[in-house]
């Protein structure tokens, strides 16, 4: 296995292995679901000014405000009903001084018009008639100043201006404005594609049923969907026996297809060690900490490798510390921040390995952020790794912490 190194060794190691999937090319995909969850690689300007016209905000009437100024509750301004504008294609008819045409939400506002008086200020209330039958003159019972209810053209985003900035990760919203100001398609990273391998003779897919001496394989699935929340895509996931050169070839297949392989099991110190023994050319480590001590990092067909125990929680754990703020920066998101907190209750830990404790958070109101050891340290423990919020990181040197102390926690 070779010498110990301390954990932010290993880190900075991994970290130099894989700085090169940190420049990642950039590909333009359609507006719409395909982009949600992707990371904006350049600012996007509009090609236009939205809204496009001036068009009315409200249903109501649109008039001249001067004609409407003397208009109170106890002495409206009637004025005759020209014309109807709905929300359709087409360019109203100008407006003449001394009249009101009834006019919907969106609806571009007729030229000579400068003012929307709301349907709620006038004798009419509500819209009963049908379209293109509007009364024949309407009452307005409060004056509106120029430019009350009327969206003017590029009010909410001029031409050329910024609509989406660099870096954003698309949500639903972000494609309903591109999509408003006529963008078809938006320039995005291309993920660092990922494959997922899990070893072991013993695993077998959650759909089956294990036989004598069989187990679920739990690693495939967490670390794909470890990979997907970190920004990541997996390109490939299979579960390979324990025999060496049927895992060298599925490294290899992994090494054409992908950016990066990650492996789990096969890393320790046991006879078994089949990871170990399909890929002589990486090197394999004792890292100082617990769980996940065993590591492996090196390359496989040009392409970089980092192996993981095989055991769940460690495969998790080694993931969290080693590899997520890896694949968050490379698809241009932020780094997940470690955050202070102080026990609640009292911790021992063997020296000369960092722990790294499963946590949960317990909140109390008014008092700094408290945090409580769930379950108890054993890298099998998958269950107590669900109930947890954090990792409680426990220092090398520590071998008790008491009721309050303060700790560092990596937000799961």
């Amino acid at each position: 296995m070779g010498d110990r190194v301390d954990v932010e060794q290993h880190r900075a190691d991994v970290a130099e292995l894989l700085a090169p999937l940190a420049e990642r090319p950039v590909e333009e995909v359609p507006v719409g679901p395909d982009v949600l969850g992707r990371v904006l690689a350049q600012d996007v300007t509009a090609p236009g000014a939205l809204p496009r016209f001036r068009n009315s905000q409200m249903d109501g009437f649109a008039v001249r405000a001067a004609d409407v100024a003397p208009a109170a509750p106890g002495t409206p301004v009637t004025l005759p009903v020209v014309g109807d504008v709905a929300a359709a294609p087409g360019e109203p008819e100008p407006l003449e001084p001394g009249t009101a045409v009834r006019i919907m939400t969106g609806a571009p506002v007729p030229d000579g018009a400068d003012a929307v008086v709301p349907v709620e200020d006038t004798d009419h209330h509500t819209f009963n008639g049908a379209a293109g039958t509007p009364a024949a003159t309407v009452a307005v019972t409060r004056s509106r100043a120029v430019g009350e209810f009327v969206r003017e053209p590029g009010s909410d985003v001029a031409a050329g201006a910024v609509v989406l900035r660099a870096g954003t990760v698309l949500a639903p919203h972000h494609v309903a404005a591109a999509a408003a100001c006529g963008i078809t398609r938006l320039p995005v990273l291309v993920p660092v594609s990922v494959a997922v391998v899990s070893t072991g003779s013993e695993l077998v897919p959650p759909d089956a049923e294990p036989g004598p001496g069989q187990i679920w394989d739990a690693n495939g699935p967490a670390l794909e969907a470890a990979v997907r929340a970190a920004g990541a895509r997996v390109g490939l996931r299979v579960s390979v026996p324990d025999e060496p050169e049927i895992v060298r070839v599925a490294l290899e297949r992994a090494a054409a297809s992908c950016d990066l392989v990650l492996t789990t099991g096969g890393v320790s110190q046991g006879a078994y060690e089949v990871v170990k023994d399909a890929l002589p050319e990486v090197t394999f480590r004792s890292v100082a900490m617990q769980p996940g001590g065993p590591q492996g990092l090196g390359r496989v067909g040009g392409r970089p490798v980092l192996a993981f125990p095989g055991n769940p929680v460690s495969a998790q754990v080694s993931f969290v510390v080693f590899l997520r703020d890896l694949l968050r920066r490379a698809g241009g998101l932020p780094p997940v921040d470690r955050v202070p907190a102080v026990l609640d209750g009292a911790v021992g830990s063997p020296a000369g390995r960092r722990q790294l404790l499963r946590g949960r958070w317990v909140h109390e109101t008014g008092a700094a952020p408290r945090v409580a050891v769930v379950g108890g340290p054993g890298s099998h423990l998958v269950a107590s790794m669900a109930a947890a919020d954090v990792l409680i990181d426990v220092p090398a040197a520590a071998t008790t912490l008491d009721p309050g102390a303060e700790v560092t926690t990596w937000p799961l």
